[in-house]
């Protein structure tokens, strides 16, 4: 049943909820969440050892093993959005839930590969919405107090999920049929989430926003752990209605102060995975098989390093983004990946041996770090700020998808290329594509730290095309 609210008038200040169940809950969901996306993206790296014996994929298959999860993740980044306005976030993260628990195990148990290709559209059509929905769930279901620590968790979470997939891959390297296990525990962490979504309540700003307050005011109270909520139920209406007023169509997108916050959008979305992240990170125990590493357990552990040395490094970027600016982490970040790709490229042109073929390793990992206090998270920090308020989400969106697709194109024609070109010429390639995302960066990405998103926008407004 609806309901009038009070006034907004002196809402400014709300009381600090308890961080109490309540909060861990929310930051387990949210765990789950950044876990389960990137245990998947992980986890691929030591299945595919494996898969080229199980069902006898050539490079080619092995690439579209890849790249059609990514595929259906941007399909369902690209509608995630959509859907969730209309049916609800916590309605369509229960389906989520779903499609992975169901995708881990078809493709686990499964005995021909278009049983396995199908289960890999499910999980990334899964991730995909992920992606885009859980932060926008999290900080929605999240008191303004600890919504920064929420929606952080999320990310960290996804490196930490990478992380626990490798550990996964080597644990099971050695087991037979062990890449049916590192396939199928994926569903574990995707029932705990589908559990924890039906105990969480639906977002009260999507609630109030449909006119459903009642059901806002029930949802708060149980967020907030009290029962005087009617301020915060007044602003959070004033503000959906507000939203409402400045909601733009997309023809919004073509014009003349969105152009320059797209370009940049949608450039570091491409940059991001045409400098080589993605491909080091699915293909990353093959690479140092490739590089003399002498079995599949052991380039496994190689990569277990490189997914700590990623958690590790994030952790970092969290705690330099507001001090040293993105800009500036953005750039040095870029700097040491490119030294890092010329020393891979050269390394593999000289065909290391023995001892020397650790530096791979090395020079892998130097890569990772750099990126993960740089073009990774800067890239998504960004596009939450760069974009006119009206068409904030869209912009995002676009971002985003552009950044799914790019991940498609370049995991899929990977161990392709590395066939047609070579190793060596294939990370200096990736090394010439950082070199351009330098140069852009320095000619269009901006310095926005300690500055408001009305200050960023009248920044980006006023510099000449």
């Amino acid at each position: 049943m609806n309901s009038t609210i009070p006034s907004a008038a002196g809402s400014e200040t709300l009381p600090a909820p308890k961080k109490d169940f309540r909060f861990v809950l929310i930051a387990v969901v949210a765990g789950l969440g950044g876990l389960l996306f990137g245990y998947d993206t992980g986890v691929v790296a030591g299945v595919l050892l494996f898969l080229r014996d199980t069902f006898h994929l050539d490079s080619t298959l092995q690439g579209l093993f890849v790249a059609i999860a990514l595929g259906a993740a941007a399909v369902g980044a690209a509608f995630a959005g959509a859907l969730s306005d209309a049916f609800g976030r916590r309605t369509v993260l229960i389906i989520t839930a779903l499609m992975f628990v169901l995708g881990a195990l078809l493709a686990a148990i499964a005995q021909s590969v278009p049983v396995l290709f199908v289960g890999r559209v499910l999980v990334g059509a899964a991730i995909g919405v992920s992606s885009m929905l859980t932060p926008l769930y999290l900080a929605e279901v999240s008191a303004a107090h600890w919504r920064g620590a929420i929606v952080t968790i999320n990310q960290f979470y996804i490196t930490f999920g990478i992380f626990v997939s490798y550990l996964v891959d080597y644990a099971l390297a050695d087991v037979t049929n062990g890449w049916r296990w590192m396939l199928g525990l994926g569903a574990i962490p995707g029932v705990v989430l589908l559990v924890g979504m039906f105990i969480l309540p639906e977002s009260p700003r999507w609630l109030a926003g449909h006119n459903l307050l009642e059901k806002a005011r029930a949802a708060l109270r149980f967020l907030r752990g009290r029962s005087d909520v009617d301020a915060e139920l007044a602003a959070l209406h004033k503000d959906v209605v507000e939203e409402g007023r400045r909601a733009a169509p997309w023809s919004r997108l073509l014009q003349k102060d969105v152009r320059k916050p797209l370009i940049i959008g949608v450039g570091l979305a491409i940059f991001q995975q045409i400098t080589g992240i993605n491909a080091v990170i699915y293909f990353a125990p093959t690479i140092f098989q490739d590089a003399g590493l002498s079995s599949a357990s052991v380039s496994i552990l190689a990569t277990v390093g490189v997914g700590a040395v990623n958690v590790i490094m994030t952790l970092v970027a969290m705690r330099l983004m507001d001090s040293w600016g993105r800009r500036k982490l953005l750039l040095w970040g870029l700097w040491g990946m490119l030294v890092s790709l010329v020393v891979i490229g050269i390394g593999f042109m000289v065909e290391l041996h023995g001892a020397l073929a650790y530096l791979i390793v090395i020079m892998v990992a130097a890569f990772v770090a750099f990126f993960a206090i740089g073009l990774g998270p800067v890239f998504w920090l960004l596009i939450a700020e760069i974009f006119p308020l009206a068409i904030r989400g869209r912009g995002a969106s676009i971002a985003t998808i552009a950044n799914w697709v790019s991940n498609m194109v370049v995991s899929g024609v990977f161990l392709d290329l590395l066939l047609a070109i070579g190793r060596g010429p294939t990370f200096l390639l990736y090394g010439a594509m950082t070199v351009l995302a330098i140069l852009f960066t320095l000619w269009i990405v901006p310095e926005t730290k300690g500055r408001s998103l009305e200050q960023i926008e009248s920044h980006l407004d006023a510099q000449p095309d």
